[in-house]
């Protein structure tokens, strides 16, 4: 057998010599095979092409036809059968049933890497040379298992050489492996039942599972494996990060990227290292996929893509962050895929909104009218987190109801945010989902800020999920001087501060004179008066509260001198 593995500097090497190159990461030079067959059957002078005709010329009178798609192969039988058994099968069958044409036709469909790939096989059955590189070595396998170029017809023959070639590439040059995927995504099918794509993914999988410490570096600045380096290039090539391979699989078409992604988990990488490389992929193709622009082809695309990566996502606990599944959750919904597939993401969030912080949660949208973040999608995770939390202890869900609220803060200043939408978040937790209610009264400020033309009864609709028993002695004195509340709530504020500083004169010993009840009555009444507007009610009822307080501070002095005679007068 001859063979010579070359790179472009080494073209003119002498016949026969086998020179291996480093392996190459950055795609600088490439392997190149140059091989020649060990027979020759009959020897050719020339191979002319005219438009879509090839004509191989001897001293002997053609005798073969070859039809391989639009492109006419004249030929000679006997190289060419001597090293194809299909080939050798179909001349003989014709000679069999009494073909009196000398000259046989065959019409070949489907075949691996079209005419270019069989004008290389006919170069190699004639006995020329033979250039096989990454970017053909994948059709030049399969068309040689499809003409069943095996060893038993002829020692050496393509497919030996060519399956020598392509162990070599997968063991050596990391950038040509991807050459070689490139390749196959025209011949898919061949290549997936002759275990090329298999072999392609397991090999970038050995080498993506490497520890990065053991590679070393050549003056061309290209990287290879080492498994013996000594501890002065360890030391030089420490620096390396775990996902120097992202980019590279970020190129593949989605289902040699599936195939490379489940290689990459047979061999132990790390689930989170798994999940950061699927949103790697995820975000770079999305990116060059315009939102809005969808026709039905991308669109089913888009649909086969969400659901494969779901399937696909490694299952292990904050494997995958929170933001890219709300983001594959988005996409899964606008492309309507299958709901299973849609409930499993969903609750997979879910159980993850614990260990979120606000900014997780923000999915933009990309319609001119729509709000800048998608509330919606949120709300399904939080309900489906609340329909879960029948199993969790009641604690928990306030650090869910605080994220919430964190959110809701982000998102209050965007003006296409409608009042529907921030009020069915608001409501999406139970009553008891906080135990303070000053996030939520903060996000709901800055809402009202964001949105001052809002009607009364907007506003209402705004502060309705807020309780301000719950709002602490700080928040309650801001919401009291807060003009953008509506007026329900800072009258039943004042309300609730008028009786709450009866109860403390009341606890103080006063002789103030005036009870809860009474309190309650002249508030009552004063509601009840025609001729006056809430906004000076409200004016009127803020006046008293201050008058009341100067009053409790001074029968607070009062008691403290009374308590320092008693006690002078134990003393003496």
């Amino acid at each position: 057998m001859k063979y010579r593995f070359l790179s472009p500097v080494h073209d003119k090497a002498p016949m026969g010599k086998r020179i291996l190159d480093k392996g190459n990461f950055n795609g600088l030079k490439h392997n190149k095979c140059v091989i020649f067959p060990s027979k020759v059957s009959m020897a050719a002078e020339a191979l002319e092409r005219r438009n879509q005709n090839w004509i191989v010329h001897t001293k002997v009178a053609n005798d073969l036809i070859i039809q391989v798609g639009d492109s006419t192969f004249h030929l000679h039988k006997l190289p060419m059968v001597s090293r194809s058994g299909y080939l050798n099968r179909l001349v003989f069958q014709r000679i069999s049933i009494g073909e009196k044409n000398t000259v046989s036709k065959i019409q070949i469909e489907n075949f691996p890497g079209g005419a270019e790939i069989f004008e290389l096989v006919v170069k190699f059955c004639y006995g020329w040379k033979v250039d096989l590189t990454a970017a053909n070595i994948a059709p030049a396998y399969c068309a040689a298992h499809f003409l069943e170029m095996s060893d038993d017809l002829e020692q050496g023959n393509l497919i030996s050489k060519a399956e020598t070639f392509l162990s070599f590439i997968l063991l050596t040059s990391w950038k040509d492996i991807f050459q070689i995927l490139k390749s196959c995504e025209a011949i898919s099918s061949w290549a997936k039942e002759l275990q090329v794509l298999k072999r392609c993914s397991e090999a970038i999988a050995w080498k993506a599972s490497m520890d990065p410490k053991k590679f070393t570096a050549y003056d061309d600045d290209s990287l290879c494996f080492n498994a013996q380096s000594n501890n002065a290039r360890n030391s030089q090539h420490s620096c390396v990060a775990e996902n120097w391979w992202f980019d590279d699989v970020s190129f593949l078409r989605l289902d040699h990227f599936l195939e490379v992604i489940e290689s990459i988990k047979t061999k132990g990488v790390r689930p989170e290292l798994v999940g950061s490389c699927i949103a790697h992929w995820t975000e770079k193709w999305l990116s060059q996929i315009p939102f809005g622009q969808h026709n039905r082809p991308t669109n089913q695309l888009l649909k086969v893509t969400a659901e494969s990566l779901i399937k696909v996502l490694p299952e292990e606990k904050n494997s995958v962050s929170c933001n890219f599944l709300l983001h594959l959750l988005k996409l899964g919904r606008m492309m309507r895929i299958k709901f299973e597939l849609l409930n499993k993401l969903e609750q997979r969030i879910a159980h993850m909104l614990e260990q979120c912080s606000a900014s997780d949660l923000l999915v933009r949208n990309h319609g001119s009218t729509d709000s800048v973040y998608d509330v919606r999608i949120i709300r399904r995770v939080v309900r489906s987190y609340v329909s879960s939390m029948l199993l969790y202890p009641t604690q928990r869900i306030y650090i869910v109801g605080k994220l919430v609220d964190g959110y809701l803060a982000m998102i209050a200043r965007d003006e296409k945010l409608s009042i529907k939408q921030f009020q069915l978040l608001t409501e999406a937790l139970p009553k008891d989902a906080r135990y303070c209610d000053d996030n939520l009264y903060r996000a709901m400020d800055m809402y009202l800020k964001a949105h001052p033309s809002l009607t009364e009864e907007g506003r209402t609709s705004i502060c309705k999920a807020m309780d301000y028993h719950k709002l602490s002695q700080e928040a309650r004195q801001h919401a009291m001087k807060n003009e953008r509340l509506p007026l329900y709530i800072s009258m039943r504020l004042v309300l609730l501060e008028q009786v709450n500083m009866t109860k403390s004169m009341t606890t103080t010993g006063s002789n103030y004179r005036r009870t809860k009840t009474q309190t309650i009555i002249r508030i009552s009444k004063g509601l009840d008066e025609e001729c006056m507007t809430p906004l000076k009610e409200i004016s009127m009822m803020k006046q008293e509260v201050e008058n009341m307080k100067m009053q409790l501070n001074a029968l607070q002095k009062c008691k403290m001198q009374l308590q320092r005679q008693v006690l002078k007068g134990c003393i003496v």
